[in-house]
This record gives structure tokens, C-alpha cells and sequence, in this order.
């Protein structure tokens, strides 16, 4: 069910769809504008873009987060953020290759870019690169401090999204299609790593609170104690066979 919104916004984009149609080329055409009139701007927004935002940079951040999993012995929770990280790339480029959108042709262009259009490869990443470190690292953050990783993450999306868009490299239903298919495979990783934490015996989490609360302990992947009624345990609550002192 996950990927149903982003299956719709392929089938709309695929079809040419005329109101999304308008909004990709006037939303296009008025940030271009923009842009040719305001050059510093221009090369702020490429800053942003093609390092502080860029693929690689998110995933170095992820990379970064993968070896302090390990050295803190949470190799299931290192394993989630690698396959969805490396999932969420792979996906990407097939639907990329599976679509073959051209990128907007403008009028003295601002930038340029390789390859095809939908989905937007830099707003994929930003979705699922934020999703992974958030979902990871919530757990050691403060609750009251809680409230600041997710708007730099929501800050770091949208301002993906916004870039790439105004740099006049994608239409805003490639970012659209980048922000929702990083939603999918997020969802998707994210449901398979809880039901393997269900097969351990451990809690549902929410959102809030990150995968893997457990990431605070010296040992978050240790074995859970068994706290349910032992099986020697007698009918009159005493120990050993028969329920015999």
C-alpha cells in the first residue's frame, strides 16, 4: 500500500495528466525567472545542492552512522540502514530508467544535469538518507530535544526538493516522485525490520522514539530477559516437577 501514491504520480506524470502538466511548467518558468534575475542566489542554491544536499554527502552521512552501529554492536540496526540506503538508490535509478522523463528545457539554462528526470534522484536520497539517521539516532537524543532532528530533516527534504526544482533540473513532480517512492522504501525496510524485532521478543516502537530504543544500553541487541510465567512453575506458583517443594 505504501507505493500506491507513488504509482499514482507515475501514472499521472506517464499521461501527461494537464493540470500537473501546468503546474510543472508555470512553477518551472516562474522560479526560472527568478533565478536568471538573481545570480548570487543561483550559486547559493548550487552550494546547497551540489554538496551540503548532494547524494553523496547524505550518504556519507548514512555510512558514517553504519560504522557507529557496529561499534556499538547493533548489527541488525547497521544492516536495516545499509539495505535501505542501498535499496533506495537501486530503486531510483530503475525507475529512472524504467520512465526516461527529459529534465526541463530552459531558456539560458542555470544548471544542468545528467541522466533522465522522475524520480528525482536528490529528493529520494534526502527522504531516505533523513528517514535512516532519524529513525536510528532518535533514541539518543534527549525526548525534550526531540522536536529539532525532525525539522532539520523536514527543513533538509523540502530544501532538496526546492533546489532542484529552482536550479531548473527537475519538475516539481520529479521531486514529488523522488519524496514519495524514499517514503516507500522506507516503509517497506522499516516494517520488515519490526517484525524481525517481533521475532526476538521485543516491544512495537513508534516513530518517535526510533527503531530501536534499546540503542541507549551497553548492549542494545542482547537477548530480552524472560519476564512471563516460567515453565516449571506449578499450579500453586512452587518450582520443580509436579509443582513439589
Amino acid at each position: 500500500m505504501t507505493s500506491v501514491p507513488f504509482a499514482l504520480a507515475l501514472v499521472l506524470v506517464e499521461s501527461r495528466w494537464p493540470p500537473l502538466h501546468r503546474l510543472d511548467q508555470a512553477t518551472a518558468e516562474r522560479l526560472h525567472t527568478t533565478a536568471l534575475a538573481h545570480p548570487g542566489w543561483v550559486r547559493f542554491l548550487g552550494v546547497l545542492s551540489d554538496f551540503v544536499w548532494d547524494p553523496a554527502t547524505m550518504r556519507l552521512l548514512v555510512a558514517v552512522c553504519v560504522v557507529w552501529l557496529l561499534t556499538r554492536r547493533a548489527w541488525r540496526l547497521a544492516a536495516w540502514a545499509c539495505v535501505t540506503a542501498v535499496a533506495g538508490g537501486l530503486i531510483g535509478l530503475l525507475a529512472k530508467s524504467a520512465v526516461e522523463r527529459a529534465r526541463p528545457h530552459l531558456p539560458d539554462p542555470v544548471a544542468h544535469a545528467p541522466g533522465f528526470s522522475f524520480p528525482s534522484g536528490h529528493a529520494m536520497t534526502a527522504t531516505t538518507s533523513c528517514a535512516i539517521l532519524l529513525l536510528v539516532l532518535l533514541p539518543v537524543v534527549p525526548r525534550m530535544w526531540r522536536p529539532l532532528p525532525w525539522a532539520l530533516a523536514l527543513v533538509t527534504v523540502a530544501g532538496v526538493g526546492y533546489t532542484r526544482v529552482a536550479l531548473g533540473v527537475h519538475w516539481v513532480s520529479d521531486v514529488v516522485g523522488g519524496w514519495l517512492l524514499g517514503v516507500a522504501v522506507v516503509t517497506a525496510t522499516t516494517l520488515a525490520f519490526e517484525a524481525w524485532r517481533a521475532d526476538t521478543g521485543r516491544r512495537r516502537t513508534t516513530m518517535t522514539e526510533g527503531l530501536e530504543p534499546e540503542l541507549t544500553e551497553p548492549e542494545p541487541e542482547a537477548p530480552q530477559a524472560d519476564t512471563g510465567p516460567s515453565a516449571d512453575v506449578g499450579p500453586h506458583g512452587r518450582t520443580g516437577a509436579g509443582g513439589a517443594t
